[in-house]
C-alpha cells in the first residue's frame, strides 16, 4: 500500500488505549481551559485520525509564515496549509499544557490537550501575506479568508493528545472513518489501487461517472482490471450558507452507490473538516490527506475546492505540475475535465472529448436551476440526476418551505 506522507507509518495523535485517554482526560480538569474556533478543532479531528501525517501538532508562527510562501515547514517538510491553534488571546505561558475545548459540542468538552512550546503574534501583515498565499485573496467575503481572520493574531504551537472525534463519530457514526480506518478496510477489500472522490455536494450522474471513468482508465494504466477501486470521501464539517447539510449528502451519495455501483467497488467515507475554500493549495491538501488514508489516486475537476470566482477553472490541476516538487508527494493526481450528458453519444463525457459537440448537445443545468427544480418538487432530468438520488434532494429542498 502507497506510504503515508513524510512517514513509514501513519501517526494518529488520538490515544486509542481507553486507560490512556481516560488519565489524560481526568488530568485535564486541572488545566486551563481555551475554547478553540472551530477550524482548530477540525485541525485536533484531522491530526487524530491522522490525516495530517506527520504533524505531531499545531505548526509555530515561523512554520505557518515558511508554509504559507513555499509549502514546506521550516525544517523541509512539505506542507500545503499551515496548521494552526489561533487565538484572540492568551492567559497562559509556554511550558504549560492547555484543554482545548470543543466549540461545536453542547457544554463545550475536551477535544484535546496540547503541550505550549511557543506563543507568537501575527502582524497584520503577516496575517494578509498567509491569506494571500494560501487562498490568492485577501477578500474578507471569501468565506474561507473570512473564516481565517476571525480567529485571532496569537499562535500557539506544540503537539497534542487528542481525546475525541467531536461531533463527527457521533452524527456521523457510520460514514466517519479515520485515516487508520479507510486503510484497515482498503486492505481488506484487496485493492491494489485506489481512487478517491473529494466532494462537499450530493453526487449527480457527472460525478458517478467520474469515478467510474477515473477506475477504467487507472486498471488499464496498470495492467490490472477490477483491481482499482474508490473511496468516495465527503465533507462532514462547517460549509458556507447554502451548502446542503452532510446528512442530506451522505443519503443520496449512499443511494446512488448502491444502486449502480457493483459490490465491493465504492466505499462511501467522510472526514471531519471545516472547508476552506482554498482552491489550488486545498487541492493540494486533499492530495496529501487522501495519500496518508491509502489512496493512490485523487481525482482533481474542474475548480476542485474552489468558491466564486476566486480561482480559474483549472488552477487545481497546474498547481501540482507548476509548484508541487515532483517528489512531494506519491499520490497521483487524475485530472478531469467538466463532465456532462451528451445527447448525441447516450452517455456522460468528459466535455474535453467531444470538440465536435455544441452546448445545445449537452444536458447542462446550473445549481441555481437545479435548486429551483427541487424546491418546486421537479426532479431534473434523469441525465442528469438519478431518480433515486433527486427524491432524496426533492424531499429536502421542499422541507426548507414547509
Amino acid at each position: 500500500m502507497i506510504k503515508p506522507h513524510g512517514a513509514d507509518a501513519l501517526l494518529p495523535l488520538y490515544l486509542s488505549d481507553s486507560g490512556e485517554r481516560a488519565r489524560v482526560l481526568e488530568e485535564s480538569a486541572a488545566l486551563t481551559n481555551v475554547l478553540v474556533s472551530s477550524a482548530t478543532a477540525a485541525n485536533a479531528v484531522m491530526m487524530g485520525g491522522g490525516y495530517f501525517t506527520p504533524l505531531s501538532g499545531y505548526m509555530t508562527k515561523a512554520d505557518a509564515l515558511e508554509v504559507a510562501t513555499s509549502m514546506h515547514t521550516t525544517d523541509g517538510t512539505f506542507f500545503p496549509v499551515p496548521v494552526l491553534n489561533l487565538l484572540p488571546s492568551v492567559d497562559f505561558e509556554i511550558g504549560q499544557k492547555i484543554a482545548l475545548t470543543d466549540p461545536n459540542v453542547a457544554g463545550n468538552p475536551v477535544i484535546a490537550v496540547q503541550t505550549v512550546t511557543a506563543i507568537d503574534t501575527l502582524t497584520d501583515d503577516e496575517v494578509q501575506l498567509i491569506a494571500q498565499q494560501v487562498f490568492g485573496t485577501t477578500d474578507t467575503n471569501h468565506p474561507g479568508v473570512g473564516a481565517f481572520l476571525s480567529q485571532g493574531k496569537y499562535v500557539v504551537a506544540g503537539p497534542i493528545q487528542v481525546l475525541n472525534f467531536s461531533y463527527f463519530a457521533g452524527e456521523f457514526g457510520d460514514t466517519f472513518r479515520t485515516a487508520v480506518e479507510i486503510r484497515d478496510e482498503i486492505s481488506e477489500r484487496g485493492w491494489s489501487n485506489v481512487v478517491a472522490f473529494q466532494t462537499r455536494n450530493p453526487m449527480h450522474r457527472a460525478h458517478e461517472e467520474l469515478c467510474r471513468m477515473a477506475m477504467n482508465d487507472i486498471d488499464a494504466e496498470t495492467g490490472e482490471p477490477g483491481s482499482t477501486g474508490c473511496v468516495v470521501h465527503m465533507l462532514l464539517g462547517k460549509l458556507k450558507a447554502g451548502d446542503i447539510p452532510a446528512d442530506v449528502r451522505d443519503a443520496s451519495i449512499r443511494t446512488m452507490v448502491k444502486h449502480y455501483f457493483p459490490s465491493n467497488s465504492v466505499m462511501v467515507t467522510g472526514y471531519g473538516f471545516d472547508m476552506l475554500y482554498a482552491g489550488p493549495r486545498e487541492a493540494v491538501l486533499h492530495a496529501l490527506f487522501r495519500q496518508n488514508m491509502g489512496a493512490t489516486h485523487l481525482i482533481v475537476g474542474r475548480d476542485h475546492a474552489g468558491v466564486g470566482d476566486y480561482y480559474g477553472a483549472f488552477d487545481a490541476q497546474t498547481i501540482f505540475t507548476e509548484q508541487v516538487p515532483a517528489d512531494a508527494l506519491e499520490i497521483k493526481i487524475y485530472n478531469a475535465d467538466h463532465t456532462a450528458y451528451s445527447k448525441k453519444l447516450d452517455k456522460v463525457v468528459m466535455m474535453r472529448d467531444a470538440p465536435d459537440h455544441s452546448p445545445e448537445d449537452f444536458v447542462l443545468l446550473s445549481g441555481t436551476k437545479v435548486r429551483e427544480l427541487l424546491g418546486n418538487g421537479i426532479a431534473p432530468p434523469p441525465e442528469f440526476s438519478r431518480p433515486e438520488v433527486a427524491q432524496i434532494l426533492m424531499d429536502y429542498y421542499q422541507g426548507l418551505d414547509s
